[in-house]
């Protein structure tokens, strides 16, 4: 039987995830794709479990983000990223990223030891001073 999609976006002339060959019903596929996305594989460690791109300056503010719920302005040139779901633990790798403001050298960014399962705490450093970022970054892989 060839496959074939209707006008009401069925499919029919295949079997899909145990359903029998007939008619499988496209919403019912979208609806568990994640169930085909290998979840629980070493695929999924692979996977960014958070990011988020933010200014750093005056009233700091999320550009955009996944899984994180706020940042919060600590100090000069220090900040908290707050998760929206928790890692497992604290041993999770952020990758990060800011722009420098004074000079293109001597341009440092750290994670503070205060980072835990639910808070990224990072500090940006320029030419030996702390110093706030109009584009800071942060992507975090467990």
């Amino acid at each position: 039987m060839p496959i074939a999609i209707n006008g009401s976006g069925t499919i029919t002339g295949i079997s899909v995830g145990g359903i029998p060959d007939g008619t499988v019903d496209t919403d019912v596929l979208a609806a568990n794709a994640v169930t085909f996305a290998k979840i629980g594989t070493t695929e999924q460690g692979q996977l960014c479990k958070a990011w988020v791109n933010f200014n750093g300056t005056g009233t700091v503010a999320i550009r955009a983000s996944y899984n994180v719920s706020s940042i919060t302005d600590v100090g000069v040139g220090e900040y908290r990223v707050n998760l929206t779901t928790s890692m497992s633990d604290a041993n999770y790798s952020a990758v990060l990223s800011m722009q420098p403001t004074v000079s293109n050298n001597g341009s440092d960014t750290f994670v503070d030891n205060a980072s835990t399962a639910s808070i990224v705490s990072l500090i940006h450093y320029e030419d030996g001073t702390r110093r706030d970022s109009n584009l800071v970054s942060v992507a975090i892989f467990r």
